[in-house]
């Protein structure tokens, strides 16, 4: 995984990396309902993408809602959108001090790593990432994401509690993943893109560095997502976190980011997932992603992706615009 994380640093020639899965249920005649049960389906799903797109690496699916259900959770599920957390499970200290850390393999977890088993043996020219959601995200799930806000200045003690078990949740099921032989996993932190740089600092960015350093070698890397419209101002707070590569949102500016990321960083975004790839036209898909990669390209880091996850409904006409345009740009 290093040569690779070299590769993608130094190719005069480029691959886009973006967080594509759900849109998977078009290929295979399916509903996000069916995708997100069923183990074969998923590793099917992300097959039929990695023989369409010309990707970097293969990404499993962005859901959120996996790992706040294990703690028990309830979830909105619907056949054409990405699953919800409804409610809270944490509303004061005593419930962060009752709060059971479950198994992986509780809920869908189980389902979730069996898929990266199998779709390892389906798709061997590309590394496989799965992806967990990450400690102040899942946090602010299981408390709401209001709630938390303002817990961390009125309840800090009760969100640091909740951390520590967030995290040695996600710890685990990472190397559940790892075990199974991923090759990497995308860390999604979005909530903490709403944080100030202090307040990550101090919620967000130590607990996921704790990860990174019990999980990330040479055969494993870590890639953090933070698609918060703050990202971009605490760039030197994440990068302590000492991930492998950093994935940002289209609400802050690519340039932005790039100049204050180091060089042998990799640096990945940030077409808008919504306007660009779900509601956007073949040709806006062409232009926008022409018009990123003119603006970001002299940085070498740089790998254009999604901003976010592609959402399940987006027309695959875009989507392959998408790579067309990328290709079309290295010639």
């Amino acid at each position: 995984m290093k040569a690779w994380l070299h590769e993608q640093l130094t190719a005069d020639k480029r691959r886009a990396l973006p967080i594509l899965s759900f849109p998977s249920i078009q290929l295979l005649g399916i509903t996000v309902r069916e995708l997100i049960s069923d183990s074969d389906l998923q590793a099917r799903g992300m097959c039929e993408v990695a023989k369409r797109c010309p990707a970097a690496a293969a990404v499993s699916m962005m859901d959120l809602s996996v790992e706040a259900e294990c703690f028990g959770s309830q979830i909105r599920v619907s056949d054409d959108e990405v699953p919800t957390v409804v409610g809270s499970v944490v509303n004061s200290m005593e419930d962060a001090q009752a709060l059971k850390v479950p198994q992986v393999g509780a809920g869908r977890t189980g389902v979730y790593v069996e898929a990266i088993s199998k779709a390892l043996k389906l798709i061997t020219d590309r590394p496989i990432f799965a992806g967990v959601i990450g400690p102040y995200s899942l946090a602010g799930r299981l408390m709401d994401m209001t709630q938390i806000m303002m817990n961390c200045y009125d309840e800090p003690e009760m969100v640091h509690a909740t951390l520590e078990k967030a995290t040695d949740f996600i710890l685990a099921y990472i190397q559940a993943y790892k075990d199974v032989g991923a090759h990497g996993v995308v860390i999604a932190e979005p909530a903490a893109g709403l944080l100030s740089p202090d307040l990550c600092e101090e919620f967000s960015s130590p607990y996921v560095k704790k990860i990174v350093d019990a999980v990330q070698d040479d055969q494993f890397l870590v890639i953090y997502h933070n698609c918060g419209n703050a990202a971009a101002r605490m760039v030197p707070q994440l990068l302590e976190i000492g991930a492998s590569g950093y994935h940002f949102g289209n609400a802050v500016s690519m340039e932005e980011v790039l100049e204050q990321m180091p060089g042998d960083v990799l640096t990945m975004g940030n077409l808008d997932p919504v306007s660009v790839f779900r509601s956007g036209t073949p040709g806006q898909v062409r232009t926008d992603t022409l018009e990123l990669l003119k603006r970001c390209t002299p940085h070498k880091n740089f790998l254009i992706s999604s901003g976010c996850d592609i959402p399940p409904a987006s027309s695959w006409e875009n989507i392959d615009a998408f790579f067309a345009a990328v290709e079309e740009f290295y010639q």
